[in-house]
């Protein structure tokens, strides 16, 4: 059963990194030029490295769920053009980290 999971998770984090390569392709039509921060893909970024780091202590969804979910995700900043994404990842990841830290410290 565990290697069925693990499938699912390689898929989902594929299948996040192509759609988020073709939304991006879509929606910046230049090469990297702003450094400017994408809201959009912040929210992403931040709920799927939630979902991801923190699955343990959301007892709302089951683990895998939540898991392949938050990989999906942050799949899809990950895999945006290149360039692009990387502010958000990094503070997504940053904010899920502090989350982390401090449910690890109160429960």
């Amino acid at each position: 059963m565990d290697q069925i999971i693990y499938l699912v998770y390689i898929l989902s984090f594929v299948i996040g990194m192509i759609t988020g390569l073709l939304l991006s392709y879509k929606k910046y039509t230049e090469p990297f030029v702003s450094k400017k921060i994408d809201i959009i893909a912040l929210v992403i970024s931040i709920i799927g490295w939630i979902l991801f780091l923190n699955s343990q202590i959301i007892i709302v969804i089951p683990q895998y769920i939540s898991i392949t979910i938050g990989l999906f995700l942050v799949a899809n900043v990950l895999g945006m053009r290149p360039g692009y994404g990387r502010y958000e990842l990094a503070i997504g990841f940053a904010v899920s980290g502090i989350i982390w830290i401090l449910g690890m410290i109160l429960l």
